[in-house]
């Protein structure tokens, strides 16, 4: 295993632990409109540096 492949594994990780941590404070509808305001972010972020 190699750095990129265990650095995948353990963003993945925090990714499912955080969103378990939402759903038991009832806040997912939150992580949701943040995660997807990134992804929008990031896709400007690329147009305008490509």
């Amino acid at each position: 295993m190699n750095i990129h492949q265990l650095r995948r594994i353990l963003y993945k990780t925090a990714r499912i632990l955080g969103d378990i941590n939402a759903a038991k404070r009832g806040t997912m509808g939150k992580r949701i409109a943040r995660r997807a305001a990134g992804r929008q972010t990031g896709k400007l972020l690329r147009r305008l540096f490509k």
